[in-house]
């Protein structure tokens, strides 16, 4: 199986990329098993938050280039570009938060998706590039998710160059949230993920598709649309709970709702 996923309790799953033969190449086949299986989970009551990693040596080394290299048809580089374009926008406007644990590199469409997903945590030794400059085919749809995420002059020297950035770095810029040794890096995400799925899964999918709707919107649009969504938010159950559990100075039990 070229994806797997483990329930690792308290609402949470993990996603593996498993294909460490091709360094966790996303093919063809690999980009729909990711596309399906992140639709199944956002729709799966069960799930809270989801974490994203590769097995092996390391997260992803983007596309397949072989596979790339016997498309040949114009139409065949289409669909694929188009079904990568796909998993990255289901992980944004899905519901359920989703988090990247990088080891190893995350190149090209790799960290096209560690930019995609809500926070990115990784070992202290990983890197990230966009070195597709180096083969003659710039890394364009890569460039949407990491240039929302970094500064524009940081990002085009990611791809004029093709370099390589180290982890720290990355987190500096904020490509990543941090960095953690290899030993940590299991616990801190994990510890992360359960504070997350500790929450409302109500007022986490209000919270998560609003933030990211509100970005690509003019300032006085952006308040009209999230003073809509505050108060659809404060007329669910779990906000009306939470308010009284903090003034009451007790746990909330959230109904989802």
């Amino acid at each position: 199986m070229s994806v797997i996923t483990k329930n690792l309790g308290s609402g949470i799953k993990k996603v593996i990329i498993n294909d460490p033969a091709t360094y966790n190449s996303l093919s063809f086949k690999t980009l729909t098993a990711l596309l399906n299986t992140f639709k199944k989970l956002d729709k799966d009551n069960s799930t809270k938050i989801i974490i994203l990693e590769g097995a092996g040596k390391g997260f992803s080394a983007g596309h397949n280039l072989k596979e790339v290299r016997s498309l040949k048809v114009r139409s065949k580089y289409l669909k694929l570009f188009n079904l990568c374009s796909n998993v990255m926008i289901q992980i944004v406007e899905g519901r359920k938060p989703v988090i990247a644990k990088v080891h190893g590199a995350a190149y090209a469409a790799g960290c096209q998706l560690v930019a995609s997903c809500d926070l990115a945590y990784s070992t202290s030794d990983a890197m990230f590039a966009t070195p597709g400059v180096n083969i003659g085919l710039f890394c364009s749809t890569p460039m949407v998710a990491v240039s929302r995420k970094i500064h524009r002059k940081r990002m085009m020297k990611m791809l004029l160059t093709g370099e390589p950035i180290k982890a720290n770095f990355a987190k500096d810029i904020g490509l990543i949230n941090d960095c953690f040794s290899k030993q940590k890096l299991d616990k801190e995400v994990l510890k992360v993920a359960k504070t997350i799925a500790s929450k409302s899964n109500l007022t986490i999918k209000i919270g998560k598709q609003a933030f990211y709707k509100q970005l690509e919107m003019p300032l006085k649009k952006a308040y009209a649309y999230t003073s809509k969504m505050m108060t659809l938010n404060m007329m669910a159950m779990d906000a009306r709970e939470g308010i009284s559990a903090f003034l009451e100075k007790r746990k909330p039990k959230w109904k989802n709702k």
